[in-house]
This record gives C-alpha cells, structure tokens and sequence, in this order.
C-alpha cells in the first residue's frame, strides 16, 4: 500500500485497541456526541517516516513529531468531526478527550509541547474500567456520511447484531447486496456503497451503519 492511503479500518487495531475505541465510541453516542468519525488507525512505520519527512525534508506544514507512533503498534487512532462543524472542533475534540480520560484512553489532548486533540491511544495491557461494558454493537464511522450508532439487540430475540452479519457467508453476501442495491435505486445511498461491498472493501461496522441509515430514512418516508 502507498505510504500516501490513510487506512481507517478499525480491525486493522489489535484486539485491545478495537476494543477500547468501541467503549470510547459508544460513551460519545450515550453522551450525545455522535457526529465524529475515525480518519486512521493502523499506519505503517513507511508511513510514519513519510509523514515525519513533512515539514522537514519535503514541503508542506509539519503534521507529527515523532518517528515512534502507537499508530504503529496498531494501538492508536485519529479522529475527525463531521459537518456542519468544522474537521477538527476543538470543543467537541475537548468533550470525547473528558470521555477518554475516564476510560484510561490516553488523549493527545493532554499532551505537553505537541498537543494533539485528534489522536487516541492505548497501552497494550490496558483494560476496560470497572462499571463499563460494550452494552450493543457500536458503529464507529470511517467517513464524515455516517454517525456513532449504538445497536442494542432485543431482548425478546436474544441475538447480538454483532452476529447477523457473517462476511464469509455468500448467502449473506448475496443478501446484503440485495440491499444495499434496492436502497440505492430507491435513492437512499450512491452506488458506490454497493460496489464496496462487492469489491470485498466494506467493514462490518460500516455495512451495520448503512443499515441503520437505510432502515431510518425509510421508517420517516412511511
């Protein structure tokens, strides 16, 4: 991959770090801040240099200080804020940083010298605190197009939203294109959803995000 792409899929962090994204996520979703989404998490050390260079031996304003980032260590990620607000609003940045800081997220909010209010990490031996739990399947946007959702299974049914969707399955493949096809001919998303998950790009997360955005547009339409 170029050292160029930014990779913004959350399954790219190890374990631990999907983890505690999801807990900072669905925290910001239960206090109303549901307009944010992630703009990279697993970088590559190429990367990492490449970006260093900026500012430095190529053009163009310096965007990190260091060469050793956790993005690297697969235990890190960035985020970003989605219109109307400007990229990076510094009070909402200031509101999802408080969050972490109860969850144990270390936020470059509070760092000295290079503050950072985008970038989120964690230390590999980092455990959830006690009194949280995943409570659903937490959304975590990778675009500006979709916000933070909160899916909490019915108890009458008693299955996890986190288990309906089986991207080795064909048949749900099959399924989920349907879908995804119907809602864009009916205008409710761009085609180019539905060419992602043909070409195998779609996350789960993202794939669950546009069912809840489908499925909402259309009960308001009813």
């Amino acid at each position: 991959m170029s050292v160029e792409a930014t990779i913004r899929d959350l399954t790219e962090l190890l374990p631990v770090g999907q983890t505690a994204c999801r807990l900072l996520f669905q925290e910001c979703y239960k206090a109303g801040i549901r307009n944010i989404f992630i703009t990279e998490t697993y970088r590559s050390q190429e990367r990492q240099n490449y970006l260093y260079a900026q500012g430095r031996t190529r053009p163009g304003p310096i965007i990190t200080w260091t060469l050793n980032s956790n993005h690297t260590s697969r235990l890190a990620w960035d985020i970003a804020v989605s219109p109307p607000n400007v990229l990076y609003d510094a009070a909402i940045l200031n509101k999802v940083g408080a969050i972490a800081r109860k969850l144990n997220i270390t936020w470059g909010g509070d760092w000295l010298g290079s503050v950072d209010r985008v970038h989120f990490e964690i230390k590999s031996t980092w455990q959830m605190p006690s009194g949280y739990k995943l409570e659903g399947t937490v959304i975590v946007p990778s675009n500006s197009k979709l916000q933070v959702q909160l899916i909490v299974a019915d108890p009458k049914e008693g299955i996890p939203m986190s288990q309906i969707w089986n991207p080795g399955s064909p048949a749900m493949q099959t399924a989920a294109e349907a879908f995804l096809a119907q809602a864009a001919e009916d205008g409710i998303i761009q085609d180019s959803h539905l060419k992602d998950l043909q070409n195998k790009q779609m996350t789960t997360d993202r794939l669950l995000g546009l069912y809840v955005t489908i499925e909402q547009r259309r009960s308001a339409t009813k």
